[in-house]
This record gives C-alpha cells, sequence and structure tokens, in this order.
C-alpha cells in the first residue's frame, strides 16, 4: 500500500467519524458516577471505549490541522495543542478508569468515589493526589481548546463550517455542567460527538495529494578520474 497524503488525510477523517459515533455511543444509558460502578463490566466496557475514542479524536483533530494548518495561522496551532492536550488527559484517564479504579473499589472506595467524583466536576472530600491535576488540565484542554480550535476551523473555511461552530459551542457548553446537574453531563456531550463525525466526514472529502516533484539525476562520477 502507497502511503500518501490523501490516504493519510482520509485515514484522520474516519478515525474522527469513529470517534465521534464512539462518544455518542458511550452517553446512552451511562451508569451513575459513583464508585460502586467501577466494578461493573458495564464502566469497563465505557472506559475502554472512551480510551479508544480519546486516541482515535486524537489522530482525527491532528489530520484536520494538517490539512489547514497554513490557513489557520497561529490561533489553530494554539487550539489544536490545547485540544491534543485535552484529549492527552482524557486518554490518561481513561487507562486508569478502565485498569486501575476497578482494582481499587474494594480495596479504598473512598478514594475511587473522589476520583469519580472530581471526573464529574464536582469537589472530592478527600485528597487524590495527582488525578486532580491531569482532570484539570484535561478538562481545561478539552474546553479551551475545542472553542478555540472550532473557531480557527471556522475561520479558514476548508471543512464544513456547521461543524467547527457546533464543535467550538459544544466545547464551550461543558463549561456550564460546574453548575448544572449530573442528569446534564450525557446530552451536553452530545454536539461534541456529532461535530467530530461531521468534521471527520469533511475531511475524508477534502483529502488532497501533494504533487509529486520529479528530480533530476545527477551523472555519476567515475573514482577512477580522480
Amino acid at each position: 500500500m502507497t502511503i500518501t497524503s490523501s490516504n493519510l488525510t482520509k485515514a484522520a477523517g474516519a478515525a474522527a467519524v469513529v470517534a465521534g459515533s464512539i462518544f455518542i455511543a458511550v452517553q446512552i444509558n451511562h451508569p451513575a458516577m459513583v464508585g460502586a460502578s467501577a466494578e461493573t463490566t458495564d464502566w469497563l466496557v465505557r472506559s475502554t471505549a472512551k480510551a479508544v475514542m480519546s486516541a482515535l479524536a486524537l489522530a482525527g483533530i491532528t489530520g484536520m490541522y494538517l490539512r489547514q494548518h497554513r490557513r489557520a495561522g497561529l490561533l489553530g496551532l494554539i487550539g489544536y495543542l490545547l485540544f491534543a492536550t485535552g484529549y492527552l488527559a482524557m486518554l490518561g484517564t481513561e487507562v486508569v478508569a478502565a485498569a486501575v479504579l476497578p482494582t481499587l473499589a474494594k480495596l479504598q472506595p473512598g478514594y475511587v468515589n473522589d476520583v469519580i467524583v472530581a471526573a464529574a466536576g464536582g469537589t472530592p472530600a478527600g485528597d487524590i493526589g495527582g488525578m486532580q491535576t491531569v482532570l484539570n488540565l484535561g478538562g481545561l484542554g478539552y474546553i479551551v481548546g475545542g472553542l478555540i480550535f472550532g473557531i480557527a476551523l471556522f475561520r479558514t473555511g476548508v471543512l464544513a463550517r456547521w461543524a467547527a461552530a457546533l464543535l467550538a459551542v459544544g466545547a464551550l457548553s461543558t463549561a456550564a455542567l460546574a453548575v448544572l446537574p449530573e442528569s446534564f453531563n450525557r446530552p451536553i456531550a452530545v454536539p461534541v460527538g456529532l461535530a467530530l463525525v461531521g468534521l471527520g466526514v469533511s475531511l475524508w472529502r477534502n483529502h488532497q495529494d501533494s504533487p509529486v516533484i520529479a528530480v533530476a539525476s545527477t551523472p555519476a562520477v567515475s573514482v577512477s578520474a580522480l
């Protein structure tokens, strides 16, 4: 298989579509954000799916940025770096949620419950150490990065503008979860999922191969002539 910029761009678009679809799917009938949920198979499956989603989303937004980095300018670079940081933090958090929290649920239920409370935007009763920093970093990157990256994509006009606008609005609206009831957590996540699907489809259709540059051959120099 020949690796071209077109194939890589299409792969990034497909990754974004799958990521957005997973992000929407995992919100359906999501278990309660309490420590007891971490011991269930449902929690393990969803956390694993979210980890996969984070990795795919990172690949997708990287393809989006590279497709239009010259037009996006400094704003696009800042938005991409922040948004990518948010997804990297989310990836790490979901790996911990899938591989670590289920084991600790019986040994240290208080800690697990505090981590889940913090992940949902609440204030934990105890000290959760470095997890609080990771969660804060992930939230900041996701909200601010998604807003700036969405604005940058909208300004360039290379990809679907409705999806770029939805990404910006959806990411910003996540900040409202700090004051809204937990029941709003799942619906608010859907716009960003839809935005990723829309941008991924647009990126797939908007792929473009890099031009092939012919290089003239240089006559060989005989060693015996020296």
